[in-house]
């Protein structure tokens, strides 16, 4: 891959020689090299490991993934440190003195007929609707539905003019469903329950890497950030799909892992930290023995939602100095959609990157991402420009974009999905994450199948600061004299 160089160093096999046709063996064999997995390497090789990561795809990074863009890069995947204390993520980039930027969320909006909205009046809204996250109901229930209702008797009190525009009220609405929709990764905020565990880290929310992309988190994990040399006891093999893990109950045997080109590796045991989309799609045939019926259940209750993301270049800083383009439909305007181009409505919210100059990304998300990674590129691209001319073309001439780019986590047969939120069975099953990511256990009680990633993290799930501390537990789980 263009930004990680790896160094892939032999790896002696534990104990005595084996046979050449023995498959070679590792103290620990990581499925999937994202931010969990490379971290759980990270971990156990500086412990003296002899490690395996396996991964899927061309390159590591999971769904994280920096592309060079224009003057710069732009991220597909996460875009932003989530927090800064206590961040394992942001520690590592000060630690290496990598700058990291604030992004304000300074925002301006368009409307539909062209004009610009008011920004102040949607700001308050915005600001009571997010906070009303956080005075959840004394019993749980659909998350739009609540806010719904809060934001009702809100404009009641302090903007009753406001309920006499339906218009206005019910095209308010839709954009605040996609607001949620856009941090949840979900299809409808009444898809996401009132009742969570997720927590904010302390300090701002969106720390950028920008120019140095978040690539950098990767090449830090492995130590080849600088031309770092790697270390020496892990071996990453790319391209690498794993067909099957087969876990023993006899202490004495090894854990064996089978990959779709027909390579088997051997370990004391494996660290699964393939996305929730995979496991939903491959669980049955992944594991044997099966999984037990308990993390069978929650693998199949709990969501796994999906964020996309277009990206358009230009060849000049056409559109303002905001970080952040809001578009506000008026009804009139969004009757005269035809169907076939109806996903167009709901790209309400363009940020500009910061690893780039002249770039905007429209995010997407639910059934119009999974849709919007199917269309023609062409199609995609000439829809989304008429989107940009009519909400912020009056009195201007907008010019063609010179590049596209578009994410496609859905359609990768390797993620299935972007991340994880607590849909409305949450109540019902308030345990999920931490069943699954319980361990697989011989018959002496030593973990040989271990579960990483966002998924796992019972209150940092949907961010890469959730999915590297996930990584660091289970290679301390291994390393039982090791300090959490």
């Amino acid at each position: 891959m263009f930004w990680l160089s790896v160094v892939l160093c032999a790896v002696a096999v534990r104990g005595n020689p084996t046979p050449a046709t023995m498959p070679e063996a590792y103290d620990t064999i990581i499925i999937g090299m994202g931010a969990a997995g490379c971290t759980a390497a990270s971990t156990l090789s500086k412990a003296g490991k002899r490690v395996l990561g396996l991964e899927a795809m061309d390159r590591v990074g999971g769904r994280v993934n920096t592309v060079p863009f224009g003057d710069g890069v732009v991220e597909l995947g996460a875009e932003w440190i989530h927090g800064q204390f206590p961040s394992r993520v942001y520690d590592l980039a000060i630690q290496n003195n990598v700058s990291i930027l604030p992004q304000d969320l300074d925002f301006d909006v368009y409307r539909s007929d062209g004009s610009s909205g008011d920004k102040q009046l949607l700001n308050e809204l915005m600001t009571f609707s997010l906070g009303v996250v956080d005075d959840p109901p004394e019993v749980p229930e659909p998350l739009g539905q609540y806010i719904t209702k809060r934001l009702m008797d809100y404009i009641k009190t302090n903007h009753p003019a406001l309920l006499q525009d339906k218009d206005f009220i019910d095209n308010l609405l839709e954009f605040l469903d996609l607001v949620i929709d856009n941090y949840e990764s979900s299809n409808s905020w009444n898809d996401v329950s009132t009742e969570t565990r997720y927590a904010e880290l302390d300090g701002h929310q969106h720390m950028s890497w920008h120019r140095n992309g978040y690539k950098t988190l990767f090449q830090i994990l492995l130590n080849t950030y600088n031309n770092g040399p790697g270390y020496p006891t892990l071996d990453i093999k790319l391209k690498k799909e794993v067909s099957q893990i087969s876990w023993p109950q006899d202490p004495n045997a090894d854990v064996v892992v089978t990959c779709t080109d027909g390579t088997t590796y051997r370990a004391k045991n494996v660290i699964v930290t393939v996305s929730l989309g995979v496991l939903k799609e491959r669980h049955h045939n992944l594991f044997s023995p099966s999984l037990p019926q308990e993390k069978i259940t929650v693998i199949d209750k709990m969501s796994m939602g999906v964020e996309a993301k277009v990206v358009l270049l230009f060849d000049s800083h056409w559109f303002s100095n905001a970080s952040w383009f809001l578009y506000l439909w008026q009804g009139r305007d969004k009757s005269g959609v035809t169907k076939e181009d109806y996903w167009t409505t709901r790209l309400n919210e363009i940020s500009t990157p910061k690893g780039t100059d002249y770039a905007l990304t429209f995010w997407i998300n639910g059934d119009i991402a999974k849709l919007v990674e199917t269309l023609p590129e062409d199609v995609v691209k000439r829809k989304v420009m008429e989107l940009v001319r009519r909400f912020m073309g009056k009195g201007k001439t907008i010019p063609e974009p010179i590049a596209m780019l578009r994410s496609s986590w859905f359609s990768n047969p390797y993620t299935r999905g972007s991340y994880t939120y607590d849909n409305i069975l949450t109540p019902q099953y308030p345990n999920a994450r931490a069943t699954l990511a319980e361990p697989l256990l011989d018959s002496s009680g030593a973990p040989r199948v271990l579960f990483a990633g966002e998924a796992t993290d019972n209150t940092h799930f949907s961010t890469v600061h959730g999915a590297t501390d996930t990584g660091f537990r289970e290679a301390n789980r291994l390393l039982p004299t090791a300090k959490l």
